[in-house]
């Protein structure tokens, strides 16, 4: 009987069954419609992107001071994290290999061979060359939907993989421009105590002058010992900073060589009309979206396994024992055959596997939404800071300017007018430390809002 007709009795008999409906079980995924949320990302995404906007632009166009650059490129060639992200790309590539070439039929060769003398009689030799094919017919979307899956699965480990890389790029460049926060603070802290040395030693040339009192002389020193106190915070911090690049890096921990004057230059910040569309580029969400997809398939699958397997087999190869005669030499031959298995004991395992899969994909729904929402908040989060930061650092530039202007005044009346007061002196004199260390913080944390905001709109892509 030839393969094809073999195959069209299978077939005819599942459906004299009455088991072959029109089911899911062969319908591409698409995300579901049914609540705005989910309808405005379709949406969303059906729109065309502009490459000019914040989120789409190049990590070389955001970051662009030339050492940061070459510490990134080094943290994406040298890093563990991302390996790992690389090599999870690479097994869920492996699996859909797998998936697809499960289309093919099993070949398998095992040849035999026996000898055999009665009462002395000549030895009697026999053996068999066999070939056995085995081909089960994907005519239920069994197959179909495990590569589907599957394929949705690398799409996941690719998002994931992109997640990490975004994730390495504004991790070095945080460490970055903290290390060099660190530096000016730690530079303007020593230059403020050598300041505060000399004003110990002036209060006690005013004392022995009869200008202050010894009080004077003792706050004084206890604000000099307060900084020398703040200088070994700010040691221990930047140390620790310089071991957070290191281990991004993938190198021994060092000291790394960045200027405490280096500083982020703000892009221009062009922002889709559309803050779905920047949802829609995060790759925490095409991830969360394709383990929806995954959990789809799943459902499907669950849903074959109601359906009869239809396998066709055939046997053949070169043998000398045909039957009760031995022939040599011997002959080739052949047997096919087709089988359908149908679950008619099992229904009850099958509706609760079925039942689990629906369970989990409305999971994964419930996930994809909360997913969604959560980018959302963290994309407006991170532009209120960047707008509030921004203000701030105009405000404080402008307290550092006068509280300049307000310590040479204080300095230059206690020395020659003499109605000002050394505490007036030690208030001006720590109002602007206070205004200086603020001021670079409030830097520091503008430049890490403007790299928050770049990740959380699925920015470093290229």
């Amino acid at each position: 009987m030839r393969l094809t007709n073999i195959a069209s009795l299978c077939v005819a008999a599942a459906l004299g069954m009455g088991m072959f409906s029109s089911c899911h079980i062969y319908n591409k995924f698409h995300m579901p419609e049914e609540n705005p949320l989910s309808k405005e990302y379709v949406e969303a995404k059906e729109a065309a992107e502009n490459p000019d906007v914040f989120g789409n632009l190049s990590w070389q166009k955001v970051f662009t001071d030339p050492l940061l650059q070459d510490y990134i490129n080094r943290a994406l060639t040298n890093n563990k994290n991302l390996e790992n992200a690389r090599l999870n790309v690479d097994v869920a590539r492996a699996n859909l290999l797998g998936a697809r070439l499960s289309y093919l039929p099993s070949v398998v060769i095992n040849a035999n061979g026996a000898g055999a003398s009665y009462a002395g009689s000549d030895m009697s030799w026999t053996y068999t060359l066999p070939m056995a094919i085995s081909w089960e017919i994907d005519v239920f979307g069994k197959t179909l939907n495990t590569k589907r899956s599957a394929s949705a699965a690398l799409r996941m480990q690719q998002d994931y993989e992109q997640a990490v890389r975004s994730q390495i790029i504004t991790g070095v460049a945080t460490c970055y421009y903290s290390i060099a926060t660190l530096n000016a603070q730690l530079t303007l802290s020593r230059q403020t105590a050598e300041v505060w040395k000399q004003s110990v030693q002036v209060m006690k040339d005013y004392k022995e002058a009869g200008r202050v009192t010894q009080a004077a002389v003792v706050q004084s020193e206890a604000q000099y010992w307060s900084i020398l106190a703040s200088i070994t915070d700010l040691e221990n911090g930047l140390e620790q900073a310089n071991s957070s690049m290191s281990l991004l890096l993938n190198e021994m921990p060092q000291v790394w060589p960045i200027s405490g004057s280096a500083e982020m230059e703000i892009p221009a910040m062009l922002r889709e009309g559309v803050v779905m569309r920047e949802l829609a580029a995060r790759p925490d969400v095409r991830a969360a979206e394709e383990s929806l997809a995954a959990a789809y398939y799943t459902t499907n699958s669950a849903r074959a396994a109601f359906y009869p397997s239809i396998t066709i087999s055939s046997n053949g190869g070169f043998t000398n024992l045909l039957g009760s005669f031995i022939k040599n030499p011997g002959d080739w031959f052949i047997q096919l055959a087709g089988q359908l298995t149908a679950p008619l004991f099992m229904r009850g395992q099958n509706i609760a596997r079925l039942k689990g899969a629906k369970a989990q994909q409305q999971q994964a729904m419930n996930n994809f939404e909360l997913t969604l929402l959560k980018a959302a908040g963290e994309v407006n989060d991170y532009y209120v800071a960047l707008e509030k930061n921004t203000e701030k650092l105009a405000y404080l530039t402008e307290q550092v300017k006068n509280l300049n202007e307000a310590v040479e005044d204080t300095n230059l009346l206690l020395a020659y007018d003499g109605h000002t007061t050394y505490l007036e002196v030690l208030t001006a004199q720590s109002s602007l430390l206070s205004a200086q260390m603020s001021l670079l913080n409030t830097r520091l944390s503008r430049e890490q809002s403007l790299i928050n905001l770049y990740q959380s709109l699925g920015g470093a892509r290229n």
